[in-house]
C-alpha cells in the first residue's frame, strides 16, 4: 500500500514544452521534491522516489524505468517474432525481477526476464524467441555499454 501524496498545485506545461522533441532526446524537468517530468518525443512521464526515500511515489524510480525499458524491449521483440510466425501473441506478458547491490555505488546486480506467451511454444520456437529477444536494443546496450558524457550549461 502506498501513502497518498500531499496535495500540490497542478502544474501546466507551456505549449512549446508539450511539442515533440527530436528522436534521441529526452528531457527531465524538476516538478516537486524528488519528482521529475520526463519528456520523450511528445510523451510525458513522471519519475519519482518512494515516500520512504523522500519522494511522493508519483511514478516509478529511474532504476525501475531502466528495467522497464528492457522489459518493454523484450516484449516488443517477442510480439513481433510471434506475429511474423503467425503465432498467438495477444496478451503476451513479460515479467522482470531485479536486485540492487548492497554497495556504496548503487547498481543493478541481476535482472531475470520471464516471457509468458499466450500459448505454449514448441522447443524450436522457444529457441528462436530466446535468440530474438536477446538481441533487443536495450539488451544489446547492456552488453555493449554506450559512452556516457556529462556536461554543464
Amino acid at each position: 500500500m502506498t501513502t497518498a501524496s500531499p496535495a500540490r498545485i497542478p502544474r501546466t506545461l507551456t505549449p512549446d514544452r508539450a511539442i515533440a522533441e527530436p528522436p534521441g532526446r529526452i528531457e527531465a524537468t524538476h516538478i516537486a521534491d524528488r519528482a521529475f517530468a520526463l519528456f520523450v518525443r511528445d510523451h510525458e512521464l513522471t519519475v519519482d522516489q518512494p515516500v520512504e526515500t523522500g519522494g511522493d511515489n508519483d511514478g516509478p524510480t529511474p532504476v525501475e524505468l531502466f528495467v522497464a525499458s528492457l522489459t518493454a524491449c523484450v516484449a516488443s521483440d517477442a510480439t513481433r517474432f510471434l506475429q511474423l510466425l503467425n503465432q498467438p501473441y495477444e496478451h503476451l506478458r513479460v515479467k522482470a525481477d531485479f536486485a540492487l547491490a548492497d554497495e556504496t555505488a548503487p547498481r543493478i546486480t541481476t535482472i531475470h526476464i520471464r516471457i509468458l506467451p499466450p500459448a505454449p511454444l514448441t522447443p524450436v520456437l522457444q529457441q528462436g524467441l530466446h535468440a530474438v529477444v536477446g538481441r533487443c536494443a536495450v539488451h544489446n546496450t547492456l552488453h555493449m555499454p554506450p559512452e556516457v558524457t556529462v556536461e554543464f550549461g
